[in-house]
């Protein structure tokens, strides 16, 4: 007879082999019953579906086994298609239409994996179980349920707020070649402070990335660079046939906001006219097709680096976080700084790091170029697979705050696997301006050759293309952009303390902290 209403009744044609332990436990002994638990849970862990083939409901099973193997091949090729080309993948994913289906699976198989835990419970009978050995039996199988359903939902939530992410920061349109192999994109950074007129791109670079080995120059333009020139197609060309060329009220990093205030009627349909136009400019300066740009807002830039769990580097020297400006001085003075981030192998949060990348009192623009390069390359080289997995939903809920693109959605996976291959390479750098272009006395960026920056970039972009280490008897570009590793121990006099340079901050003495503060544009990502 059967002891217990629950346990499975033996049809007519297994009534021969009542004496099976797996499938009719009733007879046997409290050991082999706890054993048998202990079994299928592993079954169901493992190989879903299993565990009702050998003692439950075999319809069940059969259906749940196909299931588990479609999933394992799928996971296979998959891990294949990866290994092969895993751009498909990558596009599979952030497709707003195969990764809302991919997010319905996830849910599923979650649903039907929890559902045979709770089968194999049923199947288990814990009151057949020894009384000390249920709760035991109860708790195992709600941790593996736990560990198994729960992070295919959780997996289908992360799918669902990267796609969330993808759609409001990337758009929807045509995808674009690259020209002569290469992608050439504007990154600026930029805020509209309460003491501003309009947003002003403070950080203006062109991230020009090989399109087959993700090989990689950056070429940043100051803020002050004058006399741009616009391309022949550009709209903006009818305004400046000469290059924007105003004098001193068209440094580069105000075309920005006279487009959106003035012109934005010349970029019909576009979203965001300032980019268009800074996308034109930074066309004409380096002689290169920029095809697509992405805006930081640096106000959000604290948020994101936070959301990354911080940036290390490898700071050269003393960089000093500003006072509030003194009201009447022209030029802008600032009372003495509020503090000071010192040199050094350190972790910055994203207060630190966004003045580390932003203060420019006592140096000059190019130091802070240089500081800037140097938290770009070392926010790539920290958002990893690791970085992204353990710190996902904070760094999409700051993306979406902080980026703004025109890249199009749907050619995100290509870049995202051109990207992966830009880690394997060594950036190369080069400033539009010094140290790359004179001296600041030279007033280059006031006056710029343009054929001597067209003719340089193109040989950036040839040694790029070609090795890592530049051509013949050329320093890597790091270090031509005064990218030096930087050793505290050797570069910071053990004299200068915060104390000191907050005491010639106090009495003025700009000239003697701008010796001692000469070497902060030296970085490195640690």
């Amino acid at each position: 007879m059967i002891d217990n209403p629950s346990a499975p009744t033996p049809a007519r044609g297994d009534r021969g082999q009542l004496t099976d332990p797996v499938r009719y436990p009733q007879s046997a002994p409290a050991e082999v019953r706890t054993k048998r638990a202990f079994f299928l849970l592993v079954l169901t862990l493992f190989l879903p579906g299993s565990a009702q083939i050998v003692a439950g409901d075999r319809r069940l099973g059969r259906r749940a086994l196909r299931v588990t193997l479609s999933v394992w091949v799928l996971a296979i090729g998959g891990a294949v298609l990866a290994a092969v080309n895993r751009q498909i993948l990558v596009t599979l994913v952030t497709h707003q239409l195969w990764s809302l289906l991919l997010i319905a699976v996830l849910l599923a198989l979650a649903a039907g994996w929890a559902f045979l835990f709770i089968n194999t419970l049923r199947i288990i009978c814990l009151p057949l179980l020894e009384r000390g050995t249920r709760p035991v039996v109860a708790a195992a199988l709600a941790v593996v349920m736990f560990a198994t359903s729960g992070s295919l939902a959780y997996g289908a939530y992360l799918l669902g707020l990267g796609r969330s992410t993808v759609g409001s920061i990337f758009q929807a349109g045509p995808a674009f070649e690259p020209v002569d192999g290469r992608y050439n994109f504007l990154l600026m950074g930029g805020d509209a402070g309460e003491d501003r007129t309009g947003r002003r791109p403070d950080s203006i670079s062109v991230i020009s990335v090989d399109a087959k080995t993700g090989a990689t120059t950056t070429f940043s333009i100051p803020r002050n660079f004058q006399n741009a020139p616009f391309p022949e197609d550009s709209p903006m060309r009818e305004v400046y046939p000469d290059g924007y060329n105003c004098g001193d009220e068209c440094i580069i990093n105000s075309l920005y906001t006279t487009v959106s205030q003035n012109y934005a009627d010349l970029y019909p349909g576009s979203k965001d006219p300032g980019a268009e136009a800074m996308m034109d400019a930074a066309s004409g300066v380096l002689g290169l097709e920029v095809q697509g740009y992405l805006l930081v807002d640096l106000n959000g830039f604290e948020e994101l680096i936070d959301a990354m769990g911080g940036i290390r580097i490898n700071a050269g020297g003393w960089v000093p976080i500003s006072g509030p400006d003194i009201p009447g001085t022209d030029p802008v003075r600032h009372y003495p700084p509020e503090g000071w981030i010192p040199p050094g192998v350190q972790t910055l949060d994203g207060f630190h790091a966004l003045w580390y990348a932003r203060s420019r009192e006592f140096v000059t623009d190019y130091d802070r170029i240089a500081r800037q390069q140097c938290v770009q390359q070392a926010m790539i080289a920290q958002l990893d697979p690791a970085t992204l997995l353990t710190h996902f939903q904070a760094i999409a809920a700051a993306g979406t705050q902080v980026v703004e693109t025109d890249i199009p959605q749907d050619q995100l996976g290509s870049f995202v696997d051109l990207a992966l291959k830009a880690k394997e390479h060594e950036t190369r750098r080069l400033t539009i301006g010094p140290p790359d272009f004179g001296t600041p006395a030279d007033n280059f960026v006031t006056y710029p050759n343009f054929d001597d920056i067209h003719s340089r970039v193109q040989q950036e972009l040839a040694a790029a293309s070609g090795t890592d280490a530049g051509a013949a008897g050329e320093l890597p570009g790091l270090e031509r952009a005064g990218f030096a590793t930087v050793l505290p121990a050797q570069t910071t006099d053990p004299g200068i303390t915060q104390e000191y340079l907050d005491q010639l901050a106090a009495i003025g003495d700009d000239a003697t902290l701008s010796t001692l503060l000469a070497n902060n544009g030296e970085c490195s990502p640690a």
